[in-house]
């Protein structure tokens, strides 16, 4: 069984027990978290999409920590100016497992 979950505005396909890196969430660390915003489900009985998001399905979820992503490095450089910035950029996010998904039978 997965489900598709909308989370901080991006996309997921999850299932039962996944851990999965998402934008950060403002939730304490070890707190229960329900996503509502579910956009399609696969089970045993088929593949449901929603239009745009299933009434009564929802994920349940754990925050394992919060983190930022490795740096990463971008140039500026203008010719014939003699300007040039090196910049850094370590994107927060937030360590999740999913526990149950639940559809509305």
């Amino acid at each position: 069984m997965f489900a598709v979950v909308q989370i901080g505005g991006k996309q997921y396909k999850v299932q039962e027990g996944d851990i999965v890196f998402v934008e950060k969430l403002n939730f304490e660390e070890g707190e229960e978290v329900n996503f509502t915003e579910v956009l399609a489900i696969s089970n045993n009985e088929g593949f449901t999409a929603g239009n745009p998001t299933i009434e009564g399905a929802s994920v349940d979820a754990s925050v394992i920590k919060h983190g930022k992503d490795r740096k990463i490095y971008v140039m500026t450089y203008k010719s014939k100016k003699n300007e040039k910035r090196k910049m850094g950029h370590r994107q927060p996010h937030t360590k999740i497992q999913i526990k149950t998904i639940t559809a509305q039978a």
